[in-house]
């Protein structure tokens, strides 16, 4: 599969952290539970892909859609892979077939997947995205705990929304449509995860380094 990015970075010169060319946000990290992802999401006790929410087509005029239309594209559903690979966090969605470089241990400018980072415990993003079309459902196959980074719905999303919600591994998470997000950070770097969302697709994204100026840092252990 090809590894894409959605705001199109050159993902080998990034900018550096080191040298002052980008600055770094710490994200705050809770633990997640169905009242601390209320606007968020919900957790998932079942993995069950007829339980992703799908929203329906808008309408561009005055007169409302057919009852029961404008969501029919349904559910699609794969694995969702994760694996690091030296200082670089790699994910692999196989229900839409693409490959994403979702973050970087250290600063993005020198990690490497050749050479093992300083440390594990957080890493840095720059992009997030949502689907306007559904929410999207991911579930730990093998128990591994992990992190959503997440925000509220809304165009004009600041870094300061994102909250990183730490599971343990007992149950996935429902993201709502319209919320902010990355694929999920499994703590320890690799996992295999149920994935499902709607088949659209749709993706609406904000590029951090653009538009602020900086890396979110998602702390993986508390």
């Amino acid at each position: 599969m090809e590894l894409s990015n959605f705001v199109g970075h050159d993902l080998d010169a990034m900018p550096s952290t080191a040298r002052g060319e980008a600055r770094v946000h710490r994200v705050p990290r809770v633990p997640a539970s169905d009242a601390s992802l209320a606007g968020y999401g919900r957790l998932v006790q079942r993995f069950d892909p007829a339980d992703v929410t799908l929203v329906p087509w808008p309408v561009s005029g005055r007169r409302p859609l057919v009852p029961g239309t404008g969501a029919e594209g349904g559910v699609v559903q794969d694995r969702f892979v994760f694996e690091r690979r030296g200082g670089l966090q790699f994910a692999t969605n196989h229900a839409v077939g693409r490959s994403y470089l979702t973050g970087w241990y250290g600063d993005p400018a020198t990690a490497s997947s050749e050479r093992e980072p300083a440390r594990t415990d957080a890493l840095l993003t720059h992009e997030a995205n949502y689907h306007p079309d559904g929410g999207q459902i991911f579930s730990p196959r093998d128990g591994c705990p992990f992190v959503a980074l997440l925000a509220r719905p809304g165009d004009d999303v600041r870094p300061e929304d994102f909250v990183a919600f730490a599971f343990d591994g007992r149950a996935g998470v429902h993201i709502d449509p319209g919320v902010w997000h990355q694929p999920v950070y499994p703590v320890g770097g690799a996992g295999t995860f149920d994935d499902a969302q709607g088949r659209v697709h749709a993706c609406v994204s904000v590029d951090l380094i653009a538009e602020f100026g900086l890396y979110l840092e998602v702390p993986l252990r508390g």
